[in-house]
């Protein structure tokens, strides 16, 4: 007999889709270690991004075994896609599609359902909604950055169980737009990879052209206009500097023409594409991050772990990371002229830049590690796990 749910035939190619997803991992069965399924949206040039698959390698370390789910994991190299035994479903972020491909998930779940959802970005809320709804289990969301103007997010449901917000500018802005309980929300930064190789070469070293850069999602919001015309400034000074864009997104075409209308793109490469800045950021002397808003900043953190000297917009989550003068420098958003004199500052002084970016650096090793955001982060899964179930024992 034939289905009826596929006599569609644009519903069929989903079934067939989430029939072929991914799905290597091995069998937890006896695991009595808690299981939380970590709800992803596609693999994109994005610290959340980052942050799910950091999550799910480390957090076996805290007696958490992680399940990723997600519609698109492409740009995960394979290798790591079959470590961390990603789930990929197709559709799943598809409205329409998405309620069929649930069920699809909820159907290879079997009767080894999570102890706990978390919801990895407001992207696929709803989708994680629904899941804690028919599994009958909590669900944690993390907030990376700030909801946009028109943006409605209902966080008072009974199954919401926390929220994690990457700093107390996200939590603050998310408080005041949702009316979300201020008991439930708890800031747990980012965390980064302190284990970073030592450069080659000291920062602004005389012996090489300085490479200023910076890197991450090719969006309006990251102002990177404003890092071109501080390149343009920076150059008709007539230093002999390179400038790198790290990243992929929208805005890619129009920040090309933009180098070349302003007669720079000669000096200015892009590098993109890229789930792993490490490369990108080891050639780098000075990083820039000339965002219009700021939750926190994955890649500038990461950064600063390296030793590298910062030039950040005076926004948002940046406050709680860089100290003016100390262990960055800060400047308005959406202003290349003072952008580019802060590079011309630092390009003039090289033992400064050095002294700034060391000072970054032990900012990074005390607060921002990655052990330290896992560890809190599985501290909190336990707390949230432990009272659903003397909730349901009661």
């Amino acid at each position: 007999m034939v289905d009826p749910i596929i006599k569609d035939p644009e519903v069929a190619v989903a079934r067939r889709a989430a029939d072929g997803r991914s799905s290597t991992a091995p069998d937890d069965a006896g695991d009595s270690r808690p299981q939380v399924l970590l709800l992803s949206g596609r693999f994109q040039v994005r610290g959340s991004c980052t942050y799910t698959l950091r999550l799910a390698k480390h957090l076996p370390d805290s007696g958490i075994r992680p399940l990723v789910v997600c519609p698109n994991a492409r740009l995960v190299e394979a290798k790591q896609r079959r470590e961390l035994g990603i789930r990929e479903y197709p559709y799943l972020d598809v409205p329409f599609y998405n309620r069929l491909i649930l069920h699809r998930v909820v159907h290879d779940l079997g009767e080894q359902i999570p102890d706990l959802i978390h919801v990895q970005s407001r992207r696929v809320l709803r989708q994680g909604k629904w899941l804690a709804r028919r599994l009958n289990r909590p669900y944690v969301l993390t907030v990376h950055d700030y909801l946009s103007p028109q943006e409605r997010v209902q966080l008072n449901d009974p199954l919401c169980a926390q929220v994690i917000t990457v700093s107390e500018s996200v939590k603050r802005d998310l408080i005041a737009k949702t009316g979300v309980r201020p008991e439930i929300v708890t800031v747990i930064p980012s965390g980064v990879d302190l284990n970073v190789e030592a450069r080659a070469e000291p920062i602004l070293d005389p012996g090489h052209v300085p490479i200023i850069g910076t890197a991450g999602p090719l969006e309006t919001v990251k102002g990177l206009p404003f890092f071109l015309g501080a390149a343009s400034r920076v150059l008709q000074t007539g230093r002999d500097v390179e400038f790198l864009v790290a990243g992929a997104g929208p805005e890619e075409a129009n920040l090309r023409r933009l180098a070349r209308e302003l007669g720079v793109s000669s000096k200015v490469t892009f590098v993109p594409y890229m789930l792993n800045f490490s490369e990108s950021l080891s050639a780098m002397d000075i990083f820039c991050l000339p965002s219009l808003q700021q939750g926190l900043g994955t890649i500038m953190l990461e950064a600063m772990a390296s030793g590298i000297p910062v030039i950040a917009s005076r926004v948002g989550g940046v406050y709680g990371v860089i100290h003016d003068q100390h262990n960055g420098l800060l400047v308005p958003p959406s202003n290349s002229r003072q952008l580019a004199d802060r590079i011309l500052e630092l390009l003039c002084d090289p033992l400064r830049a050095r002294h700034i970016g060391e000072n970054g650096r032990e900012l990074v090793q005390e607060e921002f590690g990655l052990h330290r955001m896992v560890g809190l982060t599985a501290e909190l899964y336990q707390r949230v796990i432990d009272t659903a179930s003397s909730v349901a024992t009661t």
